[in-house]
């Protein structure tokens, strides 16, 4: 599993014109099942994604293809991580 964090390197103005196209792209790794749960850092310096189901080099190169990415306005920082312990529900992401 992977922690990604986005953390924003242009203006949020810039960052609110690209904010359709990432929504998009989120989406479509959802419906493929490499993403889990998304969203905003409080304060909104940048975003966070949790990540399964694909080896570092694969992620990479999904992350590679987002618009955040492509424009330049985000760095990205990417942990991995094996759950050990989850709440109820979720035991299928332990370590087995």
């Amino acid at each position: 599993m992977f922690v990604v964090t986005l953390t924003y390197v242009r203006a949020l103005t810039e960052i609110d014109a690209l904010i359709p196209a990432h929504v998009e792209w989120l989406k479509a790794h959802y419906a493929a099942g490499h993403f889990l749960a998304s969203g905003r850092r409080v304060p909104r310096t940048g975003g966070v994604i949790l990540a399964h189901g694909l080896t570092r080099e694969a992620l990479e190169l999904v992350l590679a293809s987002d618009p955040f990415r492509l424009a330049g306005v985000a760095d990205y920082e990417v942990l991995e991580f094996v759950p050990s312990m989850t709440t109820a529900g979720l035991e299928a992401w332990q370590e087995r």
